[in-house]
């Protein structure tokens, strides 16, 4: 019985005693019912109560237990208390009406508008979500709450992604006819809902349903020139698809990984993600460079994409930044996309071997096996004509070779010391702070991988000798 996994909940018998005191209704509601019921565990733990009464209670709850006490959002009577540990914390929101049968029916879809009274241990289901969980869609309780919140349109394919539950038909039609209401929607919610998107291990069922809909394109306008790009002889799919089928090449480089991988892919990358969802969003972003650089070869009719991969790194940063990425996630996104490529030339060049390994593991850092990641999955779904079998499997051959060497050398793989920092360099060469001297620091750790600098001493030397001739 749910009342069971809920009054065993570490945290609701903490603040269980506490709301007792409160003469009014006190309900469990959404996520955390709905992931209750699906035999799921959440530390999503949302509350509603009486119009009028959330800060109140917020308040009283947080002396009660030692907690803090946060104001969420004024406007709409959201408040928050973090427990005496500073990690978990309870989210008390007024009823969005009159009763708490009012707040259910303005929610977004059936399967969150369930609620529980906890001094009753009542289940309250009036819009059928138990119904729905069972028969796994994602159905809206009326066209009017999906209009009046257009990022609910967006938030159907993050349910897809994470439960794995097919859309009702009003809301894939409400999607076609209604997608560009999501560009009037707060770029920062849109950015919520599609890191957690990225992170559902059905993310390429509801990247494919979106690209269906139209409704990609209204989050990434780059999506309609990638599309444009046909199969060739490398590709068997055109370059959308393929960016896609990409995304779904990493959830399956995961799915096999070993320990040690899983562990570096499930750290908490921000915003309560894990890196994982980032590097798919990489993922499906890494040929984005691809159409500014499309050539045809008149002599073979070979497909040409020149640079695609530093191309694409520069011009993905203002659509990152309007999306409201932030500067670290951005950057670890331009990362993945600028260096997709080298993995595999690094394994399949002549010149392959532990030096090559090892300038690799140096150069990329902590970024090494979501790169591997993405070289896996891109050779993965590029499987056009002239791929033959012994090729790909000297390139996943090769792939699982570099990483098995970083794993048995990452622990002793220190950072390589900073010989100078920009201000020394500006001093020696009397240079100000320009886009000269983030290309010298560039050659001058490069140089350092290399081991042609060694010293600080070989460090100053090359910078003068890197300066005066004017080589950069």
């Amino acid at each position: 019985m749910i009342q069971d996994y809920i009054n065993k909940n570490e945290i609701i018998k903490l603040i269980k005693p506490a709301l007792a005191k409160e003469s009014m209704p006190v309900y469990l509601v959404g996520g955390y019912i709905r992931d209750l019921l699906l035999g799921k565990t959440s530390t999503d733990i949302d509350i509603a109560v009486p119009a009028g009464h959330a800060c109140n209670i917020a308040k009283n709850l947080a002396d009660t237990i030692n907690g803090y006490f946060i104001e969420l959002d004024a406007m709409n009577k959201i408040y928050r208390v973090v427990l005496e540990n500073k990690k978990d914390y309870i989210d008390i929101a007024d009823c969005a009406g009159e009763n708490i049968e009012k707040d259910l029916l303005r929610r977004d879809f059936t399967i969150n508008a369930i609620a529980y009274e906890l001094s009753t241990d009542l289940l309250i289901d009036i819009c059928e979500g138990q119904k729905d969980l069972k028969r796994k869609i994602i159905k809206e309780i009326s066209v009017e709450n999906l209009l009046d919140d257009p990022i609910r349109l967006l938030r159907a394919f993050r349910f897809q992604s994470t439960l794995g539950f097919s859309l009702s038909d009003t809301i894939m039609q409400i999607v076609k006819e209604q997608a560009s209401l999501l560009d009037n929607v707060a770029k920062e919610r849109v950015n919520t809902e599609l890191v957690k998107l990225f992170g559902g291990r059905y993310a390429v069922e509801a990247l494919a349903k979106m690209e269906r809909l139209n409704l990609l394109e209204h989050i990434f306008p780059e999506a309609a020139e990638i599309r444009k790009i046909p199969p060739n002889s490398h590709h068997h799919l055109g370059l959308l698809e393929h960016s896609i089928e990409t995304v779904r090449q990493v959830q399956n480089f995961y799915d096999s990984a070993g320990i040690e991988v899983k562990e570096h892919l499930d750290e908490d990358f921000g915003a309560g993600q894990k890196r994982l969802a980032y590097l798919k969003i990489a993922a499906f972003l890494h040929d984005v460079g691809k159409p500014s650089t499309w050539q045809i070869e008149p002599e073979t009719g070979r497909h040409r994409f020149i640079k695609h991969d530093q191309i694409g790194a520069e011009i993905i940063l203002p659509a990152l930044r309007k999306l409201k990425f932030s500067k670290k996630h951005a950057a670890y996104i331009q990362k993945i996309i600028k260096n997709h490529i080298y993995p595999a030339g690094v394994v399949t060049s002549d010149e392959a071997g532990e030096k090559a390994y090892l300038r690799f593991y140096r150069k990329m850092e902590n970024e090494v096996i979501d790169l591997i990641a993405i070289a896996y999955a891109d050779r993965m779904s590029a499987l056009g004509e002239d791929v033959t079998q012994e090729m790909i499997e000297k390139n996943i051959n090769g792939l699982k070779k570099l990483l098995d060497g970083y794993l048995q050398l990452k622990n002793e793989l220190k950072p390589l010391p900073k010989l100078l920092d920009g201000n020394e360099i500006m001093q020696i060469l009397n240079i100000p702070a320009s886009k000269e001297l983030g290309k010298i620091i560039e050659q001058l750790k490069e140089a350092q991988i290399s081991s042609e600098v060694i010293t600080k001493q070989d460090a100053i030397k090359y910078i003068k000798d890197l300066y005066c001739p004017r080589k950069i």
